[in-house]
């Protein structure tokens, strides 16, 4: 089955290759063109092909705010009531505000005026926020888009709005099934009808955002942020195909625009600090790393402290829950600096911030990359944290969350792996990795930043280099590579353990590769002398 929707979004890749000439539409503000007829008033409608245009591009806010306008406009306006309760389903990030939806619903009654289309639309998010759990409810939507989508084939948000309730229905887990390529193939060829369209470059993104699918939306990735230059969410998302491709370059132009279009938004709509595009700014880093530009990711690092301090000095006296505050992404994002430039004596003071470990997940990861450091520099204290990590570890936590259990399990055995290591237990250390690899592999695929941090395959192969063993070495950070695409250290691995093993060649075409990749990077890494030495 799998192979048969593969060759089926390769056909609707074809035919977007040779854009269509037909736009579908006006451009909605700088966030594309969406064809949408409904019985409203020309003043309603205006709003309403916003709030769908911004909708597309997951910018809830703006476009609860041109949907509200919409019925303002006019009262009777039923869709925009539709439009309204569809901004509190967010499918791709699992979250829905039922009870703010069903009082928006609860507005749309009479609705013998609209036409056949729009009543079905109705019929649809009704179900969407009936009765019944979450993902009971999840599942009857897909069905009755899919039926709407059938009934109304030349109807681009009908096939929209169904590929997205697919990709609803998708848990992280099965990520690359064939729903979410089902909704690929759909979102195809709706780009390939009207390549202006936020959905169609969008949602194809989010379908193959899988390591053995990106390439599938590599042309979406490259059009999407020129479609809806407005919304911040549009500028990033390209960054998640070129990631998976290890197109660095690209990767950084559109996180540092997704996160320079949310911090003027978040300026020009007097928001506060926590409505930043913090996500492109985790990821910004972490392309900088990759770069080796690692003054740029320190600048990025720094953005996010003094954000920190400055939500600090404004907390209020009940803070939300965690997940609101601006802390959110900062301890992966010190992590990533430590891990990718073993910087490991500034480990301290990168957690010597306000709200840097407000939960958890964070004391996890502060203790997993502070045990790497103590272990690194043979320190006794990279014992306890390990000890430390395992008591945080909850045996019920939900297998979907990047913070599993299991990647807890991961991180302990890459710490107790260090710590052999680091004792010349080399024996003890790879059977360590090789349960820390089997966990890893089981996980969800990577997208963007390695969740686990320091990827598996890539420290089994620093440990067997270290143990004197480059050929295996050299076999875990192929598997790396393929994995996670050009990513700098698994390179750099692999051009040690080519050296190692006596091809010389094979190194040179490494280091040549890196040093490809670094065109930017800083001139004073101490790795710029090896790369020299080992492309002659």
């Amino acid at each position: 089955m799998m192979t048969a929707l593969v060759g089926l979004a390769l056909v609707a890749l074809h035919g977007v290759q040779a854009l269509d000439s037909c736009a579908g539409g006006p451009p909605q503000d700088n966030l594309g063109s969406v064809t949408f007829p409904t019985s409203g008033s020309p003043e309603a409608q205006r709003h309403f092909l916003r709030g769908v245009g911004a909708m597309h591009s997951f910018w809830y806010e703006e476009a609860l705010d041109a949907f509200r306008a919409a019925t303002a406009a006019q009262p009777d306006f039923l869709m925009g009531y539709w439009g309204e309760a569809m901004t509190y389903n967010h499918p791709v990030w699992r979250e829905q505000d039922t009870e703010a939806a069903r009082a928006a619903l609860a507005k749309a009654k009479d609705t013998s005026a609209l036409t056949p289309r729009e009543q079905a639309y109705l019929r649809a998010v009704q179900v969407l926020y009936g009765e019944g759990d979450k993902a009971a409810r999840d599942q009857s939507y897909a069905l009755v888009m899919e039926q709407l989508y059938r009934d109304y084939p030349e109807d681009l948000e009908a096939a929209c709005f169904y590929a997205l309730a697919l990709l609803g229905t998708v848990p992280p887990v099965d990520a690359g099934d064939r729903r979410g390529i089902r909704a690929g193939a759909i979102t195809l060829e709706v780009f390939r009808k009207n390549p202006n369209h936020p959905c169609g470059a969008h949602y194809t993104i989010h379908a193959f955002d899988h390591p053995d699918l990106a390439i599938l939306a590599l042309p979406a990735a490259r059009r999407y942020a020129e479609i809806a230059p407005a919304a911040h969410h549009a500028q990033h998302m390209p960054a998640h195909i070129f990631v998976q491709l290890g197109m660095w370059s690209e990767a950084a132009a559109r996180n540092e625009a997704g996160w320079a279009n949310s911090v003027k938004w978040v300026e020009r709509k007097g928001l506060a600090l926590n409505h930043r595009d913090y996500h492109s700014l985790h990821w910004l880093l972490y392309v900088y790393l990759q770069q080796g530009r690692y003054r740029k990711a320190a600048e990025a690092l720094a953005l996010k402290q003094a954000d920190l301090r400055s939500a600090a000095r404004r907390k209020p006296a009940k803070a939300p829950a965690p997940g609101w505050e601006v802390h959110r992404f900062y301890p992966d994002m010190a992590a990533a600096w430590v891990v990718e430039t073993e910087q490991w004596d500034a480990v301290s003071a990168l957690w010597d911030v306000p709200d840097a470990i407000p939960n958890d997940s964070a004391k996890a990861v502060s203790l997993f990359v502070r045990g790497l450091a103590s272990a690194a520099r043979g320190r006794s204290d990279a014992e306890p944290m390990l000890v430390a990590l395992q008591a945080l570890r909850k045996p019920d936590a939900d297998p979907r969350d990047n913070r599993s259990a299991e990647v807890f399990d991961v991180w302990a055995l890459e710490l107790r792996a260090a710590i052999e290591a680091a004792g010349h237990q080399y024996d003890q250390a790879v059977a360590t990795m090789k349960e820390a690899v089997a966990l890893e592999e089981a996980l969800p695929p990577p997208s963007g930043p390695p969740a686990v941090i320091k990827p598996t395959h890539e420290q089994f192969g620093e440990i067997l280099l270290r143990a004197g063993r480059p050929k295996e070495a050299a076999q875990q950070f192929a598997v790396s590579l393929e994995r996670h695409p050009k990513r700098a250290r698994s390179l750099l691995g692999a051009a040690r353990a080519a050296t190692q093993s006596g091809d010389p060649q094979g190194a040179a075409k490494l280091y040549a590769l890196l040093r490809e990749l670094w065109v930017q990077a800083d001139q004073d890494l101490a790795e710029w002398q090896e790369i020299r030495v080992g492309e002659q």
